[in-house]
């Protein structure tokens, strides 16, 4: 599926810029001098790409108002995002920005100046959700709107990347000019709607957000080269999200970030071995308020995704792989490469178990007759966690070498690890 879905002519062809979404670090609170702040500390961790979320266009303070009003706040930024995107791209960024094109507010200026704009039967309103409606794209004059809007802050300030985010379902989408369902033509006025964007801009890149996961198929692919994995950023949720994801989708087009010590939707505190380990696989971004993280933090960050640079031709290329092992306590993990020269697998220990130590590991994928050398994967500068004794295996300090078919059939001994910690094994051919 993942060659399949590789060879569609829409597929992004350029490596996947790490990413820094701007959302879990200041939520509403947007200003420029504290973004400035983040612009700065993004790009000495080597992100390509500064992304302002929610929040920059008029009367949208927080999530009950203003969807529809596509202008930019003149309170937050009297003088335009101007000079927030001139100090991304003097960093070497791209800018990006958040975007709900789909939706209304009922508290808009749009909805009271037009309030047979959102798709509805004509006896009532269908129940709100996030205090949102959805805007009736099959009506021409609201396409238009929407359209035009979208287009003057593109026109106004260099924008080289959407967030299209889509936060309620489509239910009772009822046309209030023809009193039909309208969840096909909808559908199909947003695709119009995403293409007549690109048109304009041919070299925009656009991702489908979707209140995180909600809208994943290969019909918005076709005008979008990233998606959203999951509003949940935690690391351990994010294993199986992404695995099922991973079932369509190669890891090149599911974001995952990198995000704060302690979730933000689970509570769970979360070293960065295994937030950064965890989103180094995909298009890898970071959620996280790096004004609030140390010095050690930063330098420790900057090294995961310098390690992701050196490795994302292979991740967003290789074959993707789950493996099995007998201890269910373990997540695992990774990608071989084409060639199968070479690979990385993550272990990720997600609770405790009865076994120990743990059974071997097999590493599929390898070329049997190829000889391989193993060892730990971390970033430079960065320390092992795993310390002689304590579940520790002989070889794990200086490598070891072994043919592909033993490892594929016999496997190795790893580390026994704690709950909520991870390792990168990375595999050569000799």
């Amino acid at each position: 599926m993942h060659g399949f879905v590789r060879n569609r002519a829409a597929h992004p062809v350029t490596e996947r810029p790490v990413t820094l979404n701007a959302w879990e670090a200041v939520y509403f609170d947007q200003s420029l001098p504290r973004l400035l702040k983040l612009v700065d500390l993004a790009a000495d961790a080597g992100v390509e790409r500064f992304v302002l979320d929610d929040g920059w266009f008029s009367g949208r303070r927080d999530d009950t108002s203003s969807l529809g009003d596509w202008t930019v706040s003149e309170e937050v930024w009297p003088e335009g995002l101007a000079p927030l995107a001139d100090a991304v791209h003097a960093k070497g960024m791209q800018f990006g920005l958040w975007f709900e094109p789909e939706m209304i507010n009922p508290d808009s200026q749009v909805a009271r100046e037009h309030p047979d704009w959102m798709l509805s039967p004509r006896t009532h309103r269908p129940q709100e959700a996030r205090y949102q409606q959805v805007m009736d794209l099959t009506n021409p004059k609201a396409f238009e709107h929407v359209k035009r809007q979208m287009l003057e802050v593109l026109d106004s300030t260099q924008i080289e990347y959407i967030k299209w985010d889509f936060n309620r379902d489509l239910y009772e989408a009822v046309s209030p000019i023809t009193g039909r369902p309208a969840y096909h033509r909808q559908t199909l006025a947003t695709y119009r709607l995403l293409q007549e964007i690109k048109n304009v801009y041919p070299h925009l890149e656009i991702e489908s957000c979707a209140g995180g996961g909600g809208r994943i198929d290969l019909g918005i692919l076709e005008y979008t080269v990233r998606v959203w994995g999951s509003d949940c950023t935690d690391p351990i949720e994010r294993k199986q999200i992404e695995a099922g994801t991973c079932l369509l989708l190669p890891p090149e087009l599911v974001g995952s970030h990198v995000a704060s010590p302690i979730s933000h939707q689970t509570g769970r505190s979360l070293n960065l071995a295994l937030r950064a380990s965890n989103a180094m696989f995909s298009h890898m971004g970071i959620e996280w308020d790096l004004t609030t993280a140390s010095d050690k933090e930063l330098t420790e960050l900057a090294g995961w995704v310098k390690l992701h640079k050196q490795l994302r031709s292979m991740l967003h290329s290789g074959r993707v792989v789950h493996l099995d092992h007998p201890d269910q306590g373990y997540w695992i993990h990774g990608v071989v490469a084409e060639n199968q020269a070479s690979a990385v697998y993550a272990i990720t220990r997600l609770r405790t178990s009865a076994q120990r130590p743990s059974p071997a590991l097999c590493l599929p994928g390898l070329e049997e007759s190829t000889t391989y050398r193993v060892r730990e994967l971390l970033p430079q500068g960065v320390e092992s966690e795993i310390r002689e004794g304590h579940g520790s295996v002989p070889w794990w300090k200086e490598g070891l070498e072994l043919p592909g078919s033993v490892l594929e059939n016999s496997g190795i001994r790893f580390p026994d690890l704690n709950p909520l910690q991870t390792v990168l094994l990375e595999v050569s051919a000799r």
